[in-house]
């Protein structure tokens, strides 16, 4: 897992740089560096965060 990947916490909302129609993610889990989150248009998805750098959205 990345650096970046490392702070996701419970609530932090992030967006896939590979699907960017799945708007934007929150996230519910991050353990071990899988990386639970909540997509709107996608459902549930478990990110492996050593092969995915999530995103982070900062904006409301």
């Amino acid at each position: 897992m990345n650096d970046l990947n490392s702070i996701f916490t419970p609530g932090m909302r992030v967006r896939h740089p590979n699907f960017p129609q799945w708007g934007v993610g929150q996230v519910q889990s991050n353990i071990g560096g899988k990386i639970t989150v909540n997509f709107p248009e996608e459902g549930k998805l478990v990110i492996d965060g050593t092969r995915v750098d999530l995103v982070p959205v900062f904006e409301p």
